[in-house]
């Protein structure tokens, strides 16, 4: 056997582990060995990490891992009980103190109040290491018939909360020389999630944005980018539909193949104590069209419009 042949060889057994590993993944590759050989989440023990809309879903599960971690937390909404709730849970985690979690519930569209709440964490803790941009809504509407200010809303809450908040909290990260940036944002931010199109282009927005932060900020601010497929929560109860102030109102059924909150907000805290720059965090088929529409862009562009509305809309509801 010469040389090529034995590469040739070689590639072939390697794209085969690879396709395995893929076959039974929930997550991306990358994430799926950090979880296996990477830092653990130890690693975050006694940082100061800020996490916005930690009153459910998500936020409030990834609060949870980082108390188990260790972390100092900082936990952001508007509804204050919601946030006590989780708090006493957080505290009945390992050797935290009451002083180690700070309840401070704010609007977040109230963009007057970010820098005020940027001192008051500093003032408490004396530094924040990690800013979770977790805070959001979701949408569903037709393209056509969604009015031009839920469109404007969509992005207010998704995108220009999240730069303001952000920009507040970016000095003093690099006046200490270091920080994190973690976003919440989807797979709708990787590809286009049909009905859903304010929501889809508010979170391509966010991924330029922050894209665009990371190269300029390296190596004293890391970036990462959270893109969770289907998942357990509430996001469809409180989504906006095509008309300014109607939300969905909507419950998740329980048969719906989406991955737990608490699955979700464990790999979002791995992903975070590696610092990776950004991740998919989902069960199949949704994790198979994330990697085609990012390796084989053109192939998939055409498949997908053929697939059609309501079977796209289907694989993104987990049904």
């Amino acid at each position: 056997m010469d040389w090529f042949t034995a590469i040739e060889f070689l590639l072939i057994i390697y794209l085969v582990v690879q396709l395995l590993r893929l076959l039974i993944a929930d997550c991306d590759l990358q994430l799926q060995w950090a979880e296996k050989f990477g830092k653990s989440t130890g690693v975050l023990a006694r940082k100061v990490v800020w996490v916005t809309g930690a009153s459910s879903g998500i936020g409030e599960h990834l609060a949870y891992e980082l108390a188990k971690a260790g972390s100092r937390l900082v936990l952001t909404a508007r509804r204050e009980k919601e946030l006590q709730m989780v708090k006493k849970q957080c505290l009945s985690y390992g050797n935290m103190m009451d002083a180690d979690v700070l309840v401070l519930p704010i609007d977040l569209l109230n963009f007057e109040l970010h820098k005020p709440a940027v001192e008051e964490v500093i003032a408490r803790f004396g530094q924040i290491d990690v800013l979770v941009n977790n805070a959001g809504r979701g949408q569903r509407a037709a393209w056509e018939r969604t009015d031009l200010q839920v469109d404007r809303d969509m992005l207010e809450i998704n995108v220009l909360s999240v730069l303001s908040l952000t920009k507040a909290a970016l000095p003093h990260m690099l006046a200490r020389g270091e920080g994190h940036i973690v976003n919440m944002s989807s797979v709708a931010g990787k590809i286009g999630a049909p009905l859903s199109g304010s929501y889809t282009g508010a979170k391509h927005a966010l991924q330029g944005w922050f894209d665009c932060l990371r190269i300029e900020m390296f190596p004293k601010i890391h970036v990462t980018n959270l893109c969770p497929g289907p998942v357990f929560s509430n996001l469809l109860k409180d989504a906006l539909t095509e008309k300014k102030g109607e939300v969905c109102n909507t419950e998740m059924k329980k048969d719906d193949r989406r991955m737990s909150t608490a699955r979700c907000a464990q790999l979002c805290a791995i992903a975070m104590a590696n610092k990776l720059d950004e991740v998919w965090i989902s069960q199949h088929p949704v994790l198979l069209v994330v990697y085609c529409s990012q390796y084989m862009p053109t192939i998939f562009s055409w498949i997908f419009k053929r697939v059609g509305v309501k079977s796209a809309m289907k694989m993104r509801e987990g049904r």
